[in-house]
């Protein structure tokens, strides 16, 4: 009876800090997004190569993507409401720095500062949920999480265009410093609790962090010597794990089958998602002939959408369970990357429309994923757990657009869907329809896995039991 009114209490706190979440993530993912349209701005002002210029991107990504683990590792380690406030000083800092920088090794600096803050945000989004809500709530929260990052994605373009037609473009660096606001509501409500998930085996996180680093400097610069020194790393980390005391990333969870598949479907799916980001807008580009910013007017109602809907999602996930919710994320993405192999080609009104379907469908797919892994993960180990998460979708992401972009300057000759008859069509629409079979075969995977595999797994217990 004494712990009766802690309940509430936790349960109010949760639904606070999930609000606050949201918050933090518009403001994060924007400033993710928002550099991306000024780049060539930043080349003429400068007066840089395309290369030396997209270190502005390419930095940000390598330590978020880094950092986002890292930071998971020390959420199970150190109280939160301190690492969460060394975060966002750390981005609020770097922005004042954007802000102020008169030469691009003062942007780049900014940047670089920038994104060791920020990478506390993901690693946070992960753990909340899992924290701060039981698995029959959790679907709910996750779902408002990424209504938060939704609308980030959605908004940044746009505010990022409208800024730098008034303003410089070194402006953009003063929307980040909003989210200061936000430090006193996360030292108020969240715990106060130091993590109990042992000593940090710094040689293990220096060894993943060498190994993420030169991957995708690997895959950014399409460079094989990268490539074999990422190699190394991943030896030698892997080595690591198995020999330390303490490794950065328990033996129990690497050898949880589940978890580890859960892991390589999200990398898989997250990859395929990539696809409606980054191939869709070159397809409106060289086939609608879209100027950039009626590109972003047909993407965002997809973006807007989903956050309207994320949610709802949410906790259709948790009446409803998440085998479902993967279920209908599978059916609207296999819908909408066969509907765009179609009807490549047509008015650019059809094609955002079908854009929504693969949007909301991604949305369903990240919520469906995030809920199934977090129930593999022992407590202690929430925070690299679903660090390891986030970090799986960054690469996934990076090696993608990799791929995307070589298969689309090697073209096609002939097309799969056989009334395309524009030439510039058939690599988009052959793409797009190996996407949708890749949806349909995945969908098969999770169901041995997840669905035949875990009753088997239960059964076993039962019996044993």
């Amino acid at each position: 009876m004494e712990n009766h009114p802690q309940v509430p209490e936790a349960s109010r706190n949760g639904d606070v800090l999930i609000r606050l979440l949201a918050f933090t993530l518009i403001l994060s993912s924007m400033s993710a997004t928002m550099f991306n349209i000024v780049l060539p701005e930043i080349r003429a002002d400068y007066g840089l190569s395309v290369a030396q210029v997209s270190w502005v991107s390419t930095a940000y990504l390598l330590i978020y993507a880094i950092g986002s683990v890292l930071y998971g590792k020390l959420l199970d380690r150190y109280r939160a409401k301190s690492l969460i406030t060394f975060g966002l000083l750390l981005f609020a800092a770097g922005s004042l720095l954007g802000l102020v920088a008169t030469s691009y090794a003062f942007v780049l600096a900014a940047r670089i500062v920038q994104s060791i803050g920020a990478s506390v945000i993901p690693a946070l989004a992960m753990l909340i949920p899992v924290r701060y809500f039981p698995p029959e709530r959790r679907g709910r929260a996750l779902g408002i999480s990424a209504t938060g990052l939704a609308l980030g994605n959605a908004i940044g373009p746009i505010v990022s265009s409208l800024l730098v037609s008034l303003v410089h473009w070194r402006w953009l660096f003063a929307i980040p410093l909003l989210i200061v606001a936000a430090i006193p509501f996360y030292r108020k409500y969240l715990s106060g609790e130091k993590g109990s998930g042992g000593s940090i085996d710094w040689l293990g996180a220096a060894l993943l962090a060498g190994t993420v680093a030169t991957l995708l400097l690997a895959i950014t610069q399409w460079n094989l010597a990268y490539a074999g020194v990422s190699l190394l790393f991943l030896i030698g980390f892997l080595v690591r794990i198995r020999k330390a005391a303490e490794p950065f990333v328990s033996r129990a969870l690497m050898g949880d089958r589940f978890y580890l598949m859960g892991l390589m479907i999200a990398a898989i799916v997250m990859s395929i998602g990539y696809a409606l980001t980054f191939v869709t807008p070159q397809l409106l580009a060289d086939i609608n002939r879209l100027e950039p910013g009626l590109i972003g007017f047909v993407m965002v109602p997809g973006a807007c959408v989903s956050a309207y809907l994320g949610r709802k999602i949410g906790k259709l996930a948790d009446r409803k369970g998440n085998s479902f919710v993967y279920h209908s994320a599978s059916a609207l993405l296999f819908s909408c990357f066969l509907l765009l192999s179609f009807f490549v080609g047509s008015p650019a009104v059809v094609i955002g429309f079908i854009f929504i379907l693969g949007n909301v469908g991604q949305m369903f797919m990240q919520i469906a994923l995030s809920n199934t892994i977090s129930t593999s993960i022992p407590k202690n180990q929430a925070g690299v757990g679903m660090g390891l998460m986030t970090l799986c979708n960054f690469l996934s992401g990076a090696i993608a657009t990799g791929i995307y972009g070589r298969v689309m300057d090697l073209g096609a000759d002939t097309p799969w869907i056989p009334w395309q008859s524009n030439e510039t069509a058939f690599v988009f629409s052959n793409l797009y329809l190996v996407l949708a079979i890749a949806h349909a075969g995945i969908l098969v995977f999770y169901r041995s896995v997840f669905v035949r595999g875990k009753k088997k797994a239960n059964s076993a217990t039962t019996i044993q039991a």
